[in-house]
């Protein structure tokens, strides 16, 4: 009996060197997270290594390499059990993978594909029993998961003498990773004209993971002027500009029928650079006024939808220099650790509070620059870490 054990084992060992370099390119940061988690609770991992692994500045494939490294030298135990969490937290990288689960004392068999609708029979029995609480949340599924895509624009140096914006690239790569974590591929572009910044967002509604995707984030961060983001050939003489609106336009119902129905996330930091004193937009009352929704929010021809939905988008306006001033975080450092330590419980209405509340203790409460959340037209909750749960909790 000694003996199977230990075949057993080593062939479970031997799978998973095996399957390593896959498993790298392929385990999404929310399987990650959710391997990480579950390794704790059986005691294959120690609390400190499980922090070592999920350090914020370790892209998604070096959080995989490093884990799978780990358990491997732990041995033939810690390798099955981890084999065994990701048959039941991602079934199609399971079977993707060619792993199996065998028990000791049985003979080891590939792991014969499962169909999504069996592997997921017990949580639609549970969906069925809070049908109410499931038709609040935006749906979630592996293979959305899996196509998930954001797009992600940050203006750093531009032609005329305006201020550099200082941190930024610190910023794009934080908002990186924090999409990665998520599970979102990212699409980069850096230092864009207004009109390269509207050809980004059309080429990305014709992205071929949108149709299979269940949400996208659109991440812009330039300087700015009422309601539109400066490209990096901005004059005071030639303005080059990109309308926010278009965002709205492009990837509302008429531009983008392959997220209809899907929450679109915006976030946007149009910061006001300063030079010799001088501001270069005037403040607004009320950051809300920044934006005026389309006169008409009806539906319109185009299959009776209206034009903008399933929208949110967290701004700011603030200028950059307030932050070096005061030695603030940035707003994006903001965004990075509210969703670091919060997105494990709260949907996305209530991290982008958190954010806004942040700045509630910094000196600019009652401040027009302080971030806003508009044009919300999300109807269902969307959790974009935890929706997993809704889909395959085990």
């Amino acid at each position: 009996m000694i003996t199977i054990f230990s075949h057993v084992f080593a062939i479970t060992g031997m799978e998973l060197r095996r399957v390593a370099s896959q498993f790298v390119v392929k385990a999404s940061g929310a399987v990650l997270h959710q391997l990480l988690d579950r390794l704790l609770e059986d005691g294959v991992l120690k609390d400190e290594e499980r922090y070592s692994i999920r350090k914020e500045m370790l892209t998604r494939a070096s959080k995989a390499r490093r884990l799978i490294d780990c358990v491997i030298k732990k041995g033939h135990t810690a390798s099955k059990k981890l084999i065994d969490h990701l048959q039941k937290i991602d079934p199609v990288l399971h079977h993707e993978l060619g792993l199996t689960s065998a028990q000791p004392g049985m003979s080891v068999r590939p792991t014969p594909f499962v169909p999504i609708v069996e592997v997921f029979s017990k949580t639609e029995r549970r969906r069925k029993k809070n049908k109410k609480e499931n038709e609040q949340v935006y749906p979630v599924t592996q293979t959305s998961l899996r196509n998930r895509v954001a797009l992600l624009i940050t203006n750093v140096k531009f032609s005329e003498n305006l201020i550099i914006r200082r941190g930024a690239e610190k910023d794009e790569e934080n908002m990186e990773k924090l999409l990665s974590n998520l599970g979102y591929e990212v699409v980069k572009y850096t230092n864009l004209t207004g009109k390269a910044i509207d050809e980004a967002l059309i080429e990305f509604t014709k992205h071929p993971k949108l149709k299979q995707t269940d949400s996208v984030f659109v991440v812009i961060m330039s300087h700015g002027q009422l309601g539109k983001i400066l490209g990096v050939d901005w004059k005071e003489d030639k303005p080059d500009e990109f309308p926010i609106d278009n965002i709205f336009k492009h990837l509302g119902s008429k531009g983008c029928p392959a997220l209809i129905d899907k929450p679109k996330v915006i976030i946007i930091e149009a910061c006001r650079g300063e030079r010799g004193g001088r501001v270069l937009v005037s403040d607004s009352p009320n950051t809300a006024d920044y934006f005026s929704p389309p006169g008409d929010l009806e539906a319109n021809k185009f299959q009776h939808l209206p034009l903008e939905k399933d929208f949110i988008c967290l701004f700011s306006d603030m200028p950059e220099i307030i932050f070096f001033r005061q030695n603030r975080e940035s707003f994006i450092e903001n965004i990075v650790n509210v969703f670091r330590t919060k997105s494990y419980q709260k949907d996305i209405s209530q991290l982008f509070e958190e954010v806004v509340h942040s700045f509630t203790h910094t000196g600019f409460l009652g401040r027009p620059q302080m971030p806003a959340i508009i044009r919300c037209t999300l109807i269902k909750h969307f959790y974009p870490l935890t929706g997993i749960r809704y889909v395959a909790s085990c």
